[in-house]
């Protein structure tokens, strides 16, 4: 691009020109011509004026004389304005980050010529410069979106800056909604508080959540910056308790396993000779009793073992094809304690074990019944059970959602803790056992109380390997 003249665009990226003493350097570069051709001018308008001829031609070749002397003062003006206007220009681009600007390669090859051509490579090098700049920002920019764990990046005011897609699926809002508020106002002071590397639960993403917490500093045009990256955690430290559970069990079940049997053994013995012993009716009577009560705990105990063995010892998923829709109509059919509504969705075929997932949902439809009726006996007045089951699915998950009108949680905390339960005969594994199994087939099992009505819903997420029509 020639930059020989000023364009527009240069006069408008021109800044305020620096104090001069007198007039302006063009100026005096052309006074100075000017006074280095006025002795020869005089010398010349004194020779001419001393010939005898007529004073017109003499006026006439003086008025030449100053014609060509004002002429080359100011082309000399202008061969030294010239190069500087390119220079100035040219700086100016520079420094506005416009590297398109070149200087033509019109110029002698002298001094000034060399300066012309070193600023034509340092625009190149700088437009280079920046194109790798904007590639390799572009190129972060599009890693950071793709990186499925969520990204926050917050000013030392903790306002939130930077948040990738991962984060605004956390905290289900757009980036345009969450840009420019502080981490207090969006559930994320602890990730601002707490130590780099420790283990948090946010409000957002559930009480089941746990992330692993990773911060580190960063500078924005000078000024610090905090980066904060979240891993969630909460399936890996689910698969460490589930060993966890096996090696306790087999230390365990080994140990009960031999002390419960010749217990009970020996209770019924006892129970049998105390019929034939020579004793009172108030004796026998209490001597049975005891025996029964240890003969009791004994079988609960083993029963109690038994069911922590079969939620350890929980065999993979044998997957095949199977469409969503009959099964899940298959499961609300088995359910005899209120009618299961059911809210049909898409043709779906999911790569699953059957046989698990109806055990999944047999639970969760078990537990939904028990809370409605438990509920609506507590609270007559024309009050009815209500279940649903329904299903969903977007691009890459199919949603099986089972909702009743019970009491909702009592305990949302406790949940998914083995054996913990509100059901006097319940063995408090139903829940553990259904999200292992849905976990193991990379899904994921959520349990909320209902935010549109009175109850609870189970929600079950399974990946959609094949979809329907």
């Amino acid at each position: 691009m020639d930059s020989s003249a000023p364009s527009a665009s240069a006069a408008r990226r021109q800044t305020s020109p620096l104090p001069t003493n007198g007039h302006s350097l063009e100026v005096r570069v052309w006074f100075l011509a000017l006074l280095l051709a006025l002795p020869g001018f005089l010398i010349s308008a004194v020779l001419i004026w001393q010939r005898a001829w007529i004073l017109g031609l003499r006026l006439a070749i003086i008025v030449a004389e100053v014609l060509v002397w004002w002429s080359l003062a100011s082309l000399l003006s202008s061969r030294v304005r010239r190069p500087l206007q390119v220079l100035a220009n040219m700086v100016a681009a520079l420094r506005h980050e416009d590297y398109s600007f070149r200087a033509r390669a019109t110029f002698s090859n002298d001094a000034l010529g060399h300066l012309l051509g070193e600023l034509n490579g340092l625009a190149d090098l700088l437009s280079e410069q920046r194109l790798r700049a904007i590639e390799a920002t572009a190129l972060l920019k599009r890693v950071v979106d793709e990186i499925d764990i969520p990204l926050f990046a917050f000013d030392p005011d903790n306002i939130l800056r930077l948040v990738n897609p991962a984060g605004e699926r956390l905290l289900q809002q757009p980036a345009s909604q969450l840009i420019g508020r502080a981490a207090v106002e969006i559930g994320l002071e602890e990730c601002c508080t707490s130590k780099s590397g420790t283990l948090i639960s946010l409000n957002c993403s559930g009480p089941e959540q746990r992330w692993l917490l990773r911060r580190s500093t960063f500078r924005q045009k000078g000024v610090a910056h905090t980066l904060v990256v979240l891993s969630n955690v909460s399936r890996a430290l689910r698969q460490e308790e589930h060993r966890a559970w096996q090696r306790l069990i087999r230390v365990l079940g080994h140990e009960l396993n031999n002390s419960l049997a010749p217990i009970k053994s020996i209770a019924g013995s006892l129970s049998e000779r105390a019929r034939s012993a020579a004793l009172s009716d108030e004796e026998r009577r209490d001597f049975e009793q005891g025996l029964g009560i240890i003969e009791g705990r004994a079988g609960s105990l083993n029963r109690f073992l038994q069911a922590y063995r079969r939620l350890a010892q929980l065999p993979p998923p044998a997957l095949r094809q199977v469409e969503l829709g009959p099964l899940v109509t298959r499961v609300a059919g088995l359910e005899t304690g209120v009618k299961v509504k059911v809210v049909s969705g898409p043709s779906i075929v999911l790569m699953i074990d059957p046989d698990q997932i109806e055990q999944v949902l047999i639970n969760l439809l078990k537990n939904a019944t028990d809370a409605a009726l438990e509920y609506a006996s507590l609270h007559g007045d024309g009050h009815q059970a209500e279940v649903t089951l329904s299903w969903s699915a977007d691009d890459s998950q199919a949603f099986v959602t089972v909702q009743d009108n019970g009491g909702g949680l009592l305990n949302p905390t406790n949940a998914f803790v083995p054996f913990y339960t509100t059901k006097p005969s319940g063995t408090g594994i139903g829940l553990v056992l259904s999200r292992q199994i849905v976990e193991a087939h990379g899904g994921s099992l959520t349990v909320a109380d209902r935010k549109d009505h009175r109850g609870c819903e189970a929600r079950v997420a399974l990946p959609r390997a094949i979809t329907g029509s």
